[in-house]
């Protein structure tokens, strides 16, 4: 019987403890400094929150299987956004309920009155978050006193219900100017965002509705609300971030976005209603929120996006894994010939991966074959880099890199000057037939597609891409179908372009 329970006890206190984050390298797809969970399904990002030193990245989690079903929180933290380590999932399936996604907020003053917290601070963590069942979605509360290691549900959940059947995703910010906790949720079938007001977390009183406008093709789901300044400005305007499926600029799921005024009670957009605003224009890039608070001295605005598309989501090659994030990129706000507009760049810690020198680094003009030259002189391979090229297209209709390229495969990631956009063309890019909706090519605009700059994020199974400094996004998923499928090459179609300027970094895995 002794032996038992030591046996007992050694595994809740195995269960209890912080994991490393170890993932079997058996796949030739599993990510290699992109988050994703070390087994099972993950869709949405949830919880996103700095809490005393650490990143908090709580994730939709099935426990037992590689497809969506019995939606957990999973748990991870991270000191600076790049290097996790796991936790043991946060809040999980009880009762026939399961817990859909939400936010999660530093209760710095106790408004709620459960914080325990004994370090003398009065703070403590409250996660937000949907509670479902077929008939019912309502909105629940959960807190935490140990830096989010353990969890307690509220005794008096459910905090908001409308006796609805798709009434989701609470995203909850602290609104300064009056002194209230703001909670935007998704009245997904009817293309609105319901805003509530709460001096305690507990009890809610709603306060508006938004929309619908902009994109409206399938159901509203994960909003986010939060102020940005505007560049070379003292303005300061509000973006409202509302993910749709299906809908997408790239068919399927889609992040959009609007821009305006917020003013503690309702959301104004500044454009026209019909206007459409998009994050990504790749395909895979959904369910995006920001992280609430940030470390001291550090006001960035960090958003983390589901590396995926409902369309495809549950069929893709993975082996006992399924579902990732994006890399996490930081938001600002800019001013554009046509308006206000996002701009997103991958956060600086991705610097922390580099190699002690870049594979190639050249800084002169360069014709495509002379580029080639060089690359194949160098020896340029790889599927874990960061790229960045400077692109004249000259008489060129379109130009850019060939990556994860190999006698049969290639991922093209380019400027289509006649069509000026940017593209991922992944049509070829390896096994693309476990799903039709997977092959195709996804186009954003570009204001000027003769001279361009890219920089380009590619890990193992992905490809992210910021161009004109991050006016324009894509974000795609790519499955290499061999293992040597790691060439990188110039191209131009049409005419000759020039090569500015081309620099190749190989990146460090997180978990080897």
């Amino acid at each position: 019987m002794k032996t038992q329970l030591t046996l007992l006890a050694a595994a809740l206190l195995l269960t209890a403890a912080e994991v490393p984050l170890t993932r079997t390298n058996n796949d030739p797809f599993r990510l290699q400094y992109h988050f994703a969970p070390p087994r099972n399904w993950t869709n949405d990002p949830n919880g996103l929150v700095f809490y005393k030193g650490e990143y908090h990245l709580f994730y939709q989690f099935n426990p037992f299987g590689t497809k969506w079903g019995h939606m957990t929180w999973g748990h991870a933290v991270s000191p600076d956004l790049v290097h996790w380590m796991d936790l043991p999932p946060a809040l999980k399936e009880e009762n026939g309920i399961m817990m859909f996604s939400g936010s999660a907020v530093v209760d710095q003053h106790n408004s709620s009155g459960l914080c325990r917290d004994m370090s003398g601070d009065h703070s403590c963590l409250i996660a937000i978050y949907t509670g479902h069942t077929e008939r019912r979605q309502t909105q629940n509360i959960a807190f935490s006193n140990d830096r989010g290691r353990t969890w307690t549900k509220y005794q008096g959940n459910p905090v908001v219900d409308l006796g609805l059947k798709d009434f989701r995703d609470p995203k909850v910010i602290w609104y300064e100017p009056q002194k209230k906790w703001v909670m935007a949720t998704a009245l997904s079938d009817q293309h609105k965002i319901r805003f509530f007001g709460s001096s305690d977390l507990i009890h809610w009183t709603a306060l508006s509705d938004f929309g619908p406008e902009g994109a409206t093709g399938g159901v509203w789901e994960c909003p986010d609300l939060f102020p940005l300044p505007l560049a070379g400005s003292t303005d300061t305007k509000w973006v409202l971030v509302v993910n749709i499926n299906p809908g997408g600029v790239a068919g399927g799921s889609g992040t959009q976005y609007f821009v305006g005024s917020f003013n503690g009670d309702s959301f104004k957009n500044d454009n026209e209603r019909s206007q459409q605003l998009w994050m990504d224009y790749g395909k895979d890039y959904y369910a995006a929120v920001s992280f609430f608070g940030h470390p001291a001295r550090d006001s960035r605005r960090i958003m983390i996006g589901w590396f995926s598309n409902w369309q495809y989501a549950n069929d893709t090659p993975e082996s006992d894994w399924r579902g990732a994030m994006a890399f996490p990129r930081e938001i600002s706000l800019r001013k554009r010939d046509e308006g206000i507009r996002v701009t997103q760049t991958p956060v600086r810690e991705v610097d922390k991966l580099y190699a002690s020198k870049p594979m190639l680094m050249a800084e002169r003009p360069m014709t495509v074959a002379d580029a080639n030259a060089l690359l194949a002189r160098q020896r340029v391979r790889g599927k874990i880099l960061r790229v960045d090229i400077e692109l004249t297209l000259g008489q060129a209709r379109q130009a850019g890199l060939s990556v994860f390229k190999g006698e049969m495969d290639r991922t093209l990631v380019g400027v289509d000057r006649m069509k000026r956009c940017l593209f991922i063309d992944r049509n070829h890019s390896g096994v693309v037939e476990f799903n039709s909706h997977f092959p195709g090519r996804h186009e954003g605009p570009l204001h000027d597609a003769t001279s361009v700059s890219l920089d380009i994020l590619l890990d193992q199974s992905s490809v992210e891409v910021f161009a004109e400094g991050g006016g324009t996004t894509l974000a795609d998923r790519v499955y290499p179908s061999a293992k040597d499928d790691n060439g990188i090459e110039v191209f131009a179609d049409g005419g000759e372009a020039q090569i500015r300027s081309l620099r190749v970094v190989e990146l460090h895995s997180v978990w080897k």
